[in-house]
């Protein structure tokens, strides 16, 4: 059988074999873009001009006062009381945004109410506002006292000794920023399929070991994202502190230098530059965070390209066509020739296998 050449199957509505051949390369023709390339043109001389005449023409900008205080004790200070800030509110919100998820979450209706409502009143006043409201408690509630109501105070502590400004503003950012963490932490675990639930609690895993192991590992991918975008703009937001009122941030410290020399604009110069570079800090960080839970998302296997191998089972499965077609025709059985007898049938198998 493998020394009879092949030409076509047997039969008039027999399927016809086809081997591999080999494609012709493609003539590819690139697309070209002249209004984009226009475009570009123009959006780079605007930016020149700009850059022109910021540089020499606008006295204002006072290039040699940015240079001056870019690195000004003051204003180093000031970046690291921004951090700080930063930090902080961005961990007590994060954490305090995944009870909250937890609770918008839970089946108890007391913890899911009480979850909503949180999210309606941090998330429906201007952090602005929330600022200046916290500034107040000290005004608002003078000292705190501890002990049995309706009796005398065993324990009174003045407000102002262990709330200054600077943990105000702490507490008015990581509240607010756990309304919105808590809904992004929301939002990673319901993009988790419930089967992996399921399957964790038929494999006997406890509460704690499907979300650490199972789902908050897949939710991070959706979680890591909104939260480093969040986290650059908690950066941003620690400008508003100084309705608390504190003044030792990085823009309140701009601010006031600019009181004393009557120059604003390149002292806001001086607060935009580090606050780009902090940010671009912040990206970069974020990208490769994102990289690492992103891991095998996406990814599709390459198309098996053409190969000897290949070849020699598209020859085989021709050359069983080819038998197939020519046993239907002359009616004998597949894989037997039209003149071979039948052969007997040997039942000793079956009785063996039946006395088994």
């Amino acid at each position: 059988m493998a020394d009879t050449p092949i030409t076509e199957a047997a039969g008039s509505n027999a399927p016809q074999p086809q081997l591999h051949q080999e494609p012709e390369p493609i003539q590819a023709v690139r697309l070209r873009h002249p209004w984009r390339n226009f475009f570009a043109v123009v959006l780079v001389i605007i930016a020149a001009l700009f850059i022109y005449d910021a540089a020499f023409n606008r006295p204002v900008y006072s290039w040699d006062v940015v240079a001056q205080y870019l690195f000004d004790v003051r204003i180093l200070s000031g970046i690291g009381f921004t951090i700080q800030l930063t930090v902080y509110s961005m961990i007590i919100g994060v954490l305090l945004g995944i009870v909250v998820a937890i609770m918008r979450l839970s089946p108890n209706p007391v913890f899911r109410a009480v979850g909503w409502v949180y999210l309606w009143v941090f998330r429906g006043t201007p952090v602005y506002v929330q600022l200046t409201f916290w500034g107040l408690v000290p005004v608002i509630y003078k000292s705190i006292d501890i002990g049995i109501p309706f009796t005398e105070a065993m324990f009174s502590l003045t407000t102002k000794d262990f709330l200054n400004y600077f943990v105000l503003a702490i507490i008015g950012l990581a509240l607010n920023e756990a309304a919105y963490m808590a809904e992004i932490v929301r939002a990673g675990l319901l993009s988790v399929d419930k089967g992996q639930d399921e399957a964790a609690t038929a494999l006997g895993l406890g509460w704690w070991h499907t979300m650490t192991r199972i789902v908050l590992p897949q939710a991070m991918r959706v979680i890591i994202p909104p939260t480093g975008n969040e986290l650059i703009s908690m950066l941003k937001t620690t400008s508003l502190v100084i309705a608390v009122p504190f003044t030792f941030d990085l823009y309140a410290r701009a601010k006031d230098i600019s009181a004393v020399n009557y120059k604003p604009v390149p002292l806001l110069i001086v607060a935009s530059v580090w606050y780009l570079v902090i940010t671009s800090i912040l990206m970069v960080g974020q990208y490769y965070l994102e990289r690492h839970f992103a891991k095998g998302v996406g990814d599709r296997p390459d198309v098996q390209r053409p190969s000897v191998e290949t070849g020699v089972i598209g020859v085989s499965a021709a050359i069983a066509a080819a038998e197939a077609a020519r046993a239907t025709d002359s009616g004998a059985p597949l894989g037997r020739s039209p003149g071979e007898a039948p052969r007997p049938f040997d039942d000793s198998a079956a009785d063996e296998r039946d006395a088994r």
